[in-house]
């Protein structure tokens, strides 16, 4: 199981590999939504996601004579393994839905990794994923039910730990875009180590809070579908079997916006902090600007930015500063 001493661990892999990314502030976003508001600003991570750190935490982790990667993602997950796989001199097949963004299918096969491509209505990734592994003796990294990802993702909890504190952050609730739970949970661990004055919430996009339903219930509720939301990155089927546990015992409710938000709140982090984002990426950002039963202060993950162009600039024409 992931562990503090796992996740400073993966963090010391990381040295020199991964960026830290900044805690960025906007006046006229405090404004917007009445409160303080602070962005993890992982879109700016190598790949364009937090990701990066889950996949290089696991990669750089496989035992010697290991013969290559299997990953299975909608376009992040795959990107922070292919880079990794790509850095360590290791082959790399990636399962991506064949419905996932230009952007990252193309940036998947750019890193160096084979891509296999499959409908998420239909068929089940993890079954292809696995059959895949075990037919060419891959070693398949999950993209949230691996304790070393988990360790990895945690890292951003290490550094919104100490970055609240530079900033002089007595308490705040820490807003995270949530899928599997790899990185709700990571952070989660952390903070409860490093900074347990600042409490976790997950954010979801409508129809698909499987986590926020999951926290209510106690145990692992599915969504009915795997698709239909412009935020692809984070519609996952349920919470995963390692990462509940965490979630369940660390987490408070979670957190739901509408598609409509999350754009909006794509637009307003471009308008205001400059930075772009994916729909997926900006549900945390959506919740501290839309969302009123929160605290004066809210720290978000900006989780990725691996949006494609056309749909960026739609999202910035319909929704005007």
């Amino acid at each position: 199981m992931t562990s503090l001493a796992l996740i400073e661990a993966a963090a010391a892999r990381l040295a020199g590999h991964s960026r830290v990314t900044p805690l960025l502030n906007a006046p006229l976003l405090d404004q917007i939504a009445g409160r303080r508001i602070f962005v993890k600003a992982e879109c700016l991570q190598w790949t364009g996601s937090f990701k990066f750190r889950g996949g290089w935490s696991a990669v750089s982790a496989l035992p010697p004579g290991t013969k290559g990667v299997m990953a299975y993602s909608s376009g992040n997950h795959a990107q922070g393994v292919a880079l990794a796989a790509h850095h360590h001199g290791l082959p790399c097949v990636i399962l991506m839905p064949a419905d996932a963004p230009a952007v990252k299918i193309a940036n998947t096969r750019a890193y160096g990794a084979e891509v296999v491509l499959y409908d998420r209505a239909t068929e089940d990734r993890d079954a292809i994923g696995a059959r895949l592994a075990a037919t060419r003796g891959l070693a398949l990294v999950k993209p949230f039910d691996d304790a070393q990802v988990i360790a990895g993702q945690g890292t951003v909890g290490l550094e919104i730990a100490r970055q609240a504190a530079e900033a002089g952050i007595a308490a705040a609730t820490v807003l995270t875009c949530c899928g599997g739970g790899g990185l709700t949970a990571g952070i989660a661990l952390a903070l409860e180590a490093r900074a347990p004055h600042l409490s976790v919430r997950p954010c979801e996009p409508a129809g698909f809070d499987d986590t926020a339903r999951s926290l209510v219930s106690g145990k692992r509720e599915r969504n009915a579908t795997t698709t239909g939301s412009i935020c692809d990155a984070i519609v996952t089927p349920s919470p995963g079997e390692i990462t509940f546990p965490i979630l369940n015992r660390l987490c408070g409710p979670g957190l739901v916006v509408t598609d409509d938000e999350a754009c909006r709140a794509v637009a307003l982090a471009f308008h205001h902090l400059r930075i772009g984002l994916e729909p997926g990426g900006a549900v945390a950002l959506a919740a501290a600007l839309f969302r009123q039963d929160l605290p004066d202060t809210v720290i978000c993950t900006a989780s990725g930015g691996n949006v494609d162009a056309g749909l960026f600039t739609d999202i910035l024409t319909r929704f005007e500063a």
